[in-house]
Formats: structure tokens, sequence, C-alpha cells
């Protein structure tokens, strides 16, 4: 169990790792923190966000849409491997899943499969939306890559967490297939590497 950090340790951190970071209007205290609490946290979701053009992205994940108001997330990661902070606080990014997978990421264990949306990740997770129209033929660049590798890194390396506490939005909801173009245990591998 984890406090959040400060918007301010989260800035930090995240240029620790060697991240380009865009502060994206009073991304500080934009948040959904009315809709219920944000913490304690267990681990970073990532997603990719079906969308095309780094500015539209940004502003889609900030502002939200009619059906889902921003932020969407907490930092969104551009194909330049820039990392656009949005929101910090609760954001409407992980929707209800799975108890069992939550129970995993807090154990650090291997996750099961899920297949119930019962509880609120929303409270729970860090969320990276990733730019990417997620059809398995936009690329993922290695900047992206690098980025997204980076950013899931530094924040657990602040909360002292392993890789087992990084996990794809597929991994925590039923129905969702995001991030797809590279397989989650890549990127947690990764990630286990950087933390060494």
């Amino acid at each position: 169990m984890a406090t959040p950090m400060s918007a301010g340790s989260f800035l930090k951190g995240l240029r620790a790792e060697g991240l380009t970071v865009v502060e994206v209007g009073d991304w500080e205290h934009h948040n959904r923190n009315h809709k219920g609490p944000w913490g304690p946290v267990h681990g970073v979701m990532i997603h990719h966000t079906v969308t095309s053009g780094s500015e539209h992205t940004v502003d889609v994940c900030r502002d939200g849409h009619p059906g889902l108001p921003g932020p969407l997330c907490h930092g969104v990661i551009t194909k330049d491997g820039r990392v656009h902070l949005v929101g910090y606080g609760r954001a409407n990014h992980a929707g209800l899943g799975d108890d069992d997978v939550l129970r995993a990421v807090i154990a650090e264990k291997a996750l099961p499969h899920d297949n119930e949306a019962d509880t609120d990740g929303n409270r729970y997770f860090y969320g990276f939306e990733c730019e990417n129209l997620g059809d398995g033929k936009d690329p993922w660049p290695a900047a992206q890559l690098a980025a997204i590798e980076k950013a899931a890194a530094a924040v657990c390396r602040h909360h002292g967490w392993t890789e087992r506490s990084v996990i794809g939005h597929l991994e925590w909801q039923p129905g969702k297939v995001d991030p797809r173009g590279f397989t989650m245990s890549w990127l947690r591998e990764r990630v286990r590497e950087r933390l060494k």
C-alpha cells in the first residue's frame, strides 16, 4: 500500500529517469477527486489512445469527451517520446477491473486472467496513455517505447515496486486490448532491467 506521491515528486521522478516532460496547463490540480478517493496506489497502468496526432491526443486525454470527462490519465506519451502531464489525482483511465488482478499486483505476483469488473481501478493506478491507433499496424517508435519504459520505472522506483506493478489495461478489464503492438511481458522485462 502506498500513498500517491506529490505532483512535484512525480514530475521530478520522471525527469530524473531521463524523460522530456511537458507540463500542460494546471495539470497538478486537474483531476476527478470529487468522484472518489485517489489512493492508496498499487501500480502503473499502460494504455493506447486510439488517436493520431500528438496535439489532438494530448487535448483528448486532458479534456476527455462527452461520455468520459478528463483527465483520462496522468501522462500522455507521444510518438516522439515526450511525456505530457495532463492531470494529477484521480483520472478516468482504468475503470472497473478484476479484484484478483489487483491482489496480484499488490503482492507483485503473476497476474491471473481478468474475468470480472468489480473494482474501481481509477483509485489505485497511475495511468499513462500512449499515442497509437491500437490497430496492430500503427508503429511504436523506439523513442516512445523507451519513454513508456522510463515512465513506468520512475513510478516503480519512487515506491520501491518491482516491474510486476506495471500492467496493461488489457490485463485489468475484460474486453480491453490495450496496449496493442507490444506485450506487457516484454515491457515488464525492460522495466526490470532499468530498475537494477
